[in-house]
């Protein structure tokens, strides 16, 4: 048995996947790219057991997931990936149609609650696949993530920039939790050692990527669009942590998502190994 784990293919996720695959046995391993909106999708249908996915996926189908413990994509502050791109000032776009990426519903959600719950705005929003130019001759606004929205940040200096992680912590002063790591409940029941294996591989991955991000920036793919310290830069902007500081800004986000609507019920926290897990 090999334990299939998603590899979503963003810059955010080098470092792990970098120190993982390097220093640590994978041959129980099978990993499978995409971004994250395919591998939540591969994770629904059981496809794949494993993955860092978009914390949304975890409360609208906590019932098929655990949360491994002490790891995540995170922001305390600002995230520098996760951008509102704009041709006016946030305050002006009450009412207005928001273009989306059609790779995250985190952040998609992320966005509606700080329109609507901390500036008190009624928006629309469309899922667009456009470049970034051309979405904003049609959209005031528009929302990239991950590498696509790094690349905007610094090819397009035209626009109002907007960090979804900084104006969460501005209104709520709690980490963001963009992506959780989630294993499916019934691989936990089917292969509780290796799932036990994996966890404590991911966590010693991530020890080590903390302590080599120049190491790994020197052969990432990512350097082909952006140089080693603004990579390095990136890395230590983002939090890889699960703290009680980080649930208790996953479970303000769940709440405030099911009071919106985009989420049919408010989620209990389990996480794997604990005492309200597996």
């Amino acid at each position: 048995m090999s334990l299939a784990i998603g590899q979503i293919e963003y810059a955010n996720c080098t470092p792990i996947f970098s120190a993982l695959q390097s220093s640590f046995d994978c041959s129980g391993y099978r990993f499978v790219r995409g971004v994250p909106s395919h591998l939540n999708r591969l994770l629904a249908t059981g496809e794949i057991d494993v993955c860092p996915s978009s914390s949304i996926e975890y409360g609208k189908h906590s019932d098929r997931y655990l949360i491994l413990p002490d790891l995540s994509i995170s922001a305390v502050g600002a995230v520098k990936s996760v951008f509102l791109f704009s041709t006016v000032p946030i305050e002006d776009l009450d009412g207005a149609v928001i273009g989306m990426t059609t790779e995250s519903d985190t952040s998609v959600a992320l966005l509606r609650i700080i329109l609507a719950k901390f500036y008190g705005f009624a928006n629309r929003f469309e899922r667009t696949p456009l470049e970034i130019k051309a979405a904003l001759d049609q959209f005031p606004g528009l929302l990239l993530i991950g590498d696509n929205a790094l690349k905007g940040r610094l090819m397009h200096d035209g626009y109002r920039v907007y960090d979804l992680g900084e104006l969460w912590h501005r209104f709520t002063g709690l980490p963001f939790v963009f992506a959780l790591w989630l294993v499916r409940r019934a691989t936990v029941a089917a292969f509780p050692q290796e799932v036990a294996t994996l966890s404590a591989d991911l966590i010693r991955a991530k020890l080590l990527a903390y302590d080599s991000y120049p190491l790994i920036a020197e052969s990432a793919v990512e350097r082909g669009w952006i140089d080693q310290a603004m990579l390095v830069d990136y890395w230590r902007t983002i939090s890889y942590d699960l703290t009680p500081r980080h649930l208790e800004g996953v479970r303000r986000f769940f709440s405030s998502a099911f009071e919106l609507g985009l989420l049919s019920s408010n989620p209990e926290i389990e996480v794997y190994g604990g005492s309200s897990g597996t």
